[in-house]
């Protein structure tokens, strides 16, 4: 479920880039230059956090609770 809703977060962000980036005007000065580069980064980091979290998320998260668990009650059916 969570792979979904990153995947989900990465196609906004690219459609909020498709919108916006050429509407920006990074080489402005002022603040429309500060704004256009800061929102570009904010955007970037965005990808990289959801990018990261899609590709190093376990796999099977589902059986690793379930081990998980039999392991701590066999540790706790045994130690006194």
């Amino acid at each position: 479920m969570n792979k979904n809703r990153y995947l989900l977060c990465l196609l906004v962000c690219g459609l909020l880039l498709y919108y916006a980036a050429p509407r920006l005007d990074v080489f402005s000065e002022g603040l429309a230059g500060v704004f256009a580069i800061s929102w570009l980064a904010f955007a970037l980091v965005v990808i990289a956090g959801n990018l990261t979290a899609l590709l190093y998320s376990p796999k099977n998260t589902t059986a690793n609770i379930k081990t998980r668990g039999k392991m701590t009650e066999k540790k706790r059916a045994r130690s006194f």
